[in-house]
């Protein structure tokens, strides 16, 4: 998709058919002007999709420096560490910042992308993960070419440009990447039954940490059969009730999970190769929520059909369990307690994004360290540094893993053919 170019305020007034002083006294409101002309000036600009150029207006006093950073909600600690990685750099450099959430809701979305175009934020940041699908790349095209017309820029943080074409900065980092190293982290420990529970199939950060737990699986040996999904979507509530029908199944991740999953945004993430230390996350300039969808209630997906439910899947029994993001390992920890089980004694439990919570945990959590507030920083810092190449550029950050209480080896002959502590 290309752009038409920017409509000037000379194109506004010849259909309005008065002077570009005019047009001018109208669109700033600082001088009387008859009713009549104000309703054809008005009316012109809206045909032509006119919106006064940021850069144009700081020039002359009547733009303000002003970056906008749209979430799903505040309360995930993932977007709220971003956003304050966006503020923070935002106001180190004499920027204001303001922070809208969507409630999951595209229309939503699209009137702040709207609402900040037309009060000049030279900035919009989008973050999260998504569902990836054709309403998704048309709309991120139409903000893209939309700011890119007013003199602003689109960024995209966590979440896929659909087209490397389209004038939007893109930051992320490597779900896939690590989630296998987490995966790979039990599987040394001695673990072979583990679940992957916070899926949430068409979600693009959620899908990669599938993929992730998958390809760890096949380096170590193990078939197909050996991954077992549970698609109960991200957040504590969801992670409890899922892990509470898996426990009450006998340990068997098949049909019959009947939790309803949460609509919590899942949190996005990216190493290279995460590692079991506390090394700073590095950023890399190689080439990521944003709705979620929550899915009607659980089902447990398998390798060889990754994007349905098993229909009559034999009892899996597991012995640990990697969760979606940590509030989902929150949920588990407390369905486990509940159930009168251990962690890890009798499950080990792993996260992802590693939030302030989590290191208080009981036990604490073994999880993926996501750089969330440096995703907000980087999401600035790199657009503001290199305006002119910023679009269509990618850029990884770097995760590792934390390691912390929540994993051991599994109990003694439970990976031997033993039945399970559930």
């Amino acid at each position: 998709m290309t752009s038409k170019g920017r409509v000037t305020i000379r194109e506004v007034a010849e259909r309005a058919g008065v002077s570009m002083a005019t047009v001018s006294r109208v669109l700033s409101g600082n001088h009387p002007v008859p009713a009549s002309t104000r309703a054809r000036v008005l009316r012109a600009a809206r045909d032509l999709d006119y919106v006064a150029n940021a850069h144009a207006r700081a020039l002359v006093g009547g733009g303000r420096k002003m970056v906008a950073v749209v979430l799903r909600q505040v309360t995930s600690p993932f977007y709220a560490q971003v956003a304050e990685g966006v503020e923070a750099e935002a106001a180190a450099r004499g920027w204001l910042c303001l922070v809208g959430t969507t409630g999951g809701d595209p229309g939503r979305e699209l009137e702040f992308v709207q609402l900040m175009r037309e009060e000049g934020a030279r900035l919009v940041i989008l973050v999260g993960g998504v569902v990836e699908d054709d309403a998704y790349r048309e709309r991120v095209a139409h903000y893209a070419q939309a700011l890119a017309s007013a003199g602003a820029r689109l960024v995209l943080c966590g979440r896929p440009a659909p087209d490397p074409d389209i004038p939007a900065l893109v930051v992320e980092f490597d779900n896939e990447a690590g989630a296998r190293a987490i995966t790979g982290h039990l599987l040394s420990a001695g673990h072979r039954r583990i679940v992957f529970l916070g899926g949430l199939p068409g979600n693009t950060a959620l899908d990669a940490r599938v993929a992730g737990y998958r390809a760890a699986l096949a380096e170590h040996g193990l078939g197909p059969e050996a991954a077992h999904v549970v698609d109960c979507g991200l957040g504590r509530a969801a992670g409890h009730r899922a892990m509470t029908e898996l426990l009450k199944a006998g340990g068997d991740p098949g049909p019959g999970d009947t939790a309803t999953p949460d609509t919590a945004t899942p949190d996005t993430a990216t190493p290279d190769t995460a590692t079991p230390d506390t090394a700073t996350p590095d950023t890399a300039t190689p080439d990521t929520a944003t709705p979620d969808t929550a899915t009607p209630g659980t089902a447990t997906r398998d390798a060889d059909n990754p994007g349905t439910a098993t229909p009559d899947a034999a009892p899996a029994r597991f012995t640990a369990v990697f969760a979606g993001d940590d509030m989902v390992a929150a949920g588990a920890l407390r369905a486990i307690a509940d159930a009168g089980l251990r962690v890890p004694q009798d499950i080990s439990v792993v996260g992802y994004n590693d939030i302030p919570l989590a290191e208080d945990f009981n036990p604490p959590l073994t999880t993926v360290r996501t750089p969330a507030e440096e995703l907000g920083r980087a999401a600035v810092r790199i657009a503001l540094r290199d305006p002119e190449h910023a679009a269509g550029a990618h850029h990884l950050l770097g995760t590792h893993i934390v390691v912390r209480d929540s994993v051991q080896p599994p109990p003694p002959g439970i990976e031997d053919g033993g039945s399970t502590p559930v």
